[in-house]
């Protein structure tokens, strides 16, 4: 059937649907054969919204293409459009349909949380729902800049970041202590009227105070010169010293900008892309780039309307916005955010001055970031193009899933799959597989890796299927490959990587069906490329591992205790807060865990005494 006939087909589907459609609020869901979500939409009158499909000619292609493959039509209807445009940004970031805009890599921003459930605040990354006690401050761009800040307020004002039960176990200062990183309140090294106040001049520094915790840094350096104790005092000159070094490093200092996130849209031939600037309490947090999906034939303003939609879903906006371009349905999207995080929003579309200049900032990193992207992509399918003429591929891949297995001596076995697309690592695909103990405790990794794909392949209908499998090791590998794939009756080309003579790097062979082993030329990009691709698939592999090991010994060695049920197992862990701390206890630190008795006690400490 030709594609205009596709084309007539689909628009017969939607004439058909729109008899009965109803003309209320709602969004609209576009339905393949296969039931796959094709393009989600939101309207104000349904059934006019679904008319202005039924005349394709005045559509871009991408929507051609998507009205080509219709099958069904389904509604759902709201009261009102404010409504139907959330119900409709739930559902894209859900389902992800491949005619929608998308933005290509839309994650969750960490923050820094000063806790406020203990007597001494620890200062931690963050991520989630902030519904936990204390201040929150973010978001950063990323996960480096917050560790870099949480370093800084270590080495300003002596903040611990342990865990509750470390700091709960210590008997005497850690390594933090030791290189002037952490003041020890867990051993008492710091009054709590003294750490308190280290916080509240950290909370202060992060809200970019910093000339008011410069000017009490200052006194204190003062009223400590001036009794002569001068450690104290270079103390607090060190710490004068790091805050001013650390506002020299900001790359924009804007004075005026309190809380805004600055958002810059740029075009460039088929491609947009949005560089979002983040500013808290006067400091820069950070820059993130941001590339659309399925942005042909949409305009600038829908493109936009699109990123606030799906960006802003799960994160809270600045209380002022400062844009390049006006979205589409602006008003509506007003209504949205207000009604949605109750706070009084502005929005600036900056034409000159100050603000204009972060505009042009953003639009010329989004720039740089599009033309690396380009170059990128350009290798990156240089690449993928020979490595389909080399191992024969009818198509060249945009999925290719890598496989490892890791245990020691059969114990602790883990599968890993990692995937791999023109656009880098696909981290969100991995997945881990515990093997059974049955096939993983003889050690034998053949019977391993066709556990592993014969699990993978049940999930075909949720993960897709890939364009080849690259798996770490020779032809017994293959041979269980072929095996899991012939029981799943499915074709799929497979290349094993196997380590070459001495297993020195550059001398792999690789091995697939019906062909003879072959090496690639010493050095040669495909050769890198795989290589890459198999070593990280090898690190996944063997950090699953070690966390399945550490969790299984940390078990273990408590579950083994006599007279030890799970109650009992809880209080002593909850007392001691880990194994190791159960194990060097006394008895008479061991009876004072709420349900241990002396005797259970004696016989705890006597069973780790002989079993060290």
């Amino acid at each position: 059937m030709s594609e205009l006939t596709q084309l007539e087909k689909g628009v017969f589907v939607l004439n058909t649907a729109l008899k009965n459609m109803t003309t209320l609020p709602g969004v609209y869901r576009m339905i393949s054969s296969s039931g796959e979500i094709l393009y989600i939409g939101k309207a104000k009158n349904l059934k006019k919204r679904v008319v202005s499909y039924t005349r394709p000619d005045v559509l871009p292609i991408r929507l051609q293409r998507m009205i080509a493959q219709i099958n069904t039509v389904e509604l759902t209807t709201t009261q009102t459009e404010l409504e139907a445009l959330l119900l409709e940004s739930n559902l894209i970031k859900k389902h992800k349909p491949k005619y929608n805009i998308l933005l290509k890599d839309d994650k969750s921003y960490p923050y820094i949380h000063i806790t406020g459930d203990h007597d001494f605040p620890k200062a931690v990354k963050y991520r989630g729902a902030r519904n936990k006690q204390g201040e929150y401050f973010g978001p950063f761009a990323n996960a480096g800049a917050v560790d870099e800040a949480i370093l800084s307020l270590q080495r300003i004002f002596m903040i611990r970041n342990c865990s509750e039960s470390t700091f709960k176990n210590r008997k005497r200062p850690c390594l933090q202590y030791h290189i002037k990183r952490c003041s020890a309140p867990c051993v008492k090294k710091i009054s709590k009227e003294d750490y308190a106040s280290s916080i509240y001049q950290a909370q202060h520094f992060l809200k970019g105070k910093t000339t008011v915790v410069q000017d009490a840094f200052s006194q204190k350096m003062m009223t400590a010169s001036n009794i002569q104790d001068f450690e104290t005092a270079a103390k607090f000159r060190d710490r004068i010293k790091m805050i001013s070094e650390l506002q020299s490093k900001q790359l924009i200092n804007v004075s005026g900008i309190n809380d805004a996130d600055i958002i810059a849209l740029h075009e460039d031939d088929a491609n947009r892309v949005v560089q979002i600037l983040f500013f808290r309490n006067d400091r820069n947090y950070g820059t993130e780039t941001i590339i659309l999906k399925h942005t042909e034939g949409e305009s600038l303003q829908d493109c936009m309307a699109a990123f606030l939609n799906q960006f802003y879903s799960n994160k809270e906006p600045a209380p002022l916005l400062l844009l390049n371009h006006e979205p589409s349905d602006f008003q509506l999207i007003k209504n949205v955010f207000k009604e949605k995080y109750k706070l009084s929003i502005k929005w600036e579309f900056p034409k000159t001055g100050t603000k204009k200049d972060l505009i042009n900032y953003a639009l010329k990193n989004a720039a740089d970031s599009l033309k690396l992207k380009a170059q990128e992509s350009g290798s990156m399918n240089k690449i993928l193009k020979e490595l389909a003429t080399i191992f024969d591929l009818k198509k060249v891949p945009q999925r290719i899933e890598v496989y490892d297995n890791s245990h020691i001596q059969g114990s602790f076995p883990v599968g890993c799959m990692i995937v791999a697309t023109p656009d880098g690592f696909d981290k969100k695909s991995y997945r881990k597989f515990k093997i059974k103990k049955e096939r993983g405790f003889g050690g034998d990794d053949f019977a391993m890796m066709e556990e592993v794909l014969e699990r993978r392949f049940n999930h075909e209908k949720d993960w897709g299927l890939p364009d080849l499998l690259l798996i770490d090791g020779g032809k017994g590998q293959l041979t269980s490959v072929n095996k899991a794939l012939h029981k799943a009756q499915i074709n799929i080309p497979v290349v094993c990587i196997a380590k070459g003579e001495d297993r020195h790097a550059g001398k792999e062979f690789l091995i697939m069906r019906e062909k003879e082993p072959f090496q690639l030329e010493f050095k040669s990009p495909l050769l890198y490329f795989l290589q890459r691709l198999r070593d990280e698939a090898h690190r996944f592999a063997i950090t699953t591992h070690r966390s399945a090991r550490i969790k299984n010994i940390a078990k273990s060695k408590i579950d083994d205790l006599p007279g030890i049920g799970l109650l009992r197992k809880k209080a002593l862990l909850q007392h001691f807060g880990s194994v190791e701390f159960v194990k060097q206890a006394s008895i008479k630190e061991l009876i004072l865990v709420k349900g241990i008795s002396y005797p259970l006690a004696k016989s705890i400490y006597e069973y780790f005494q002989e079993n060290r």
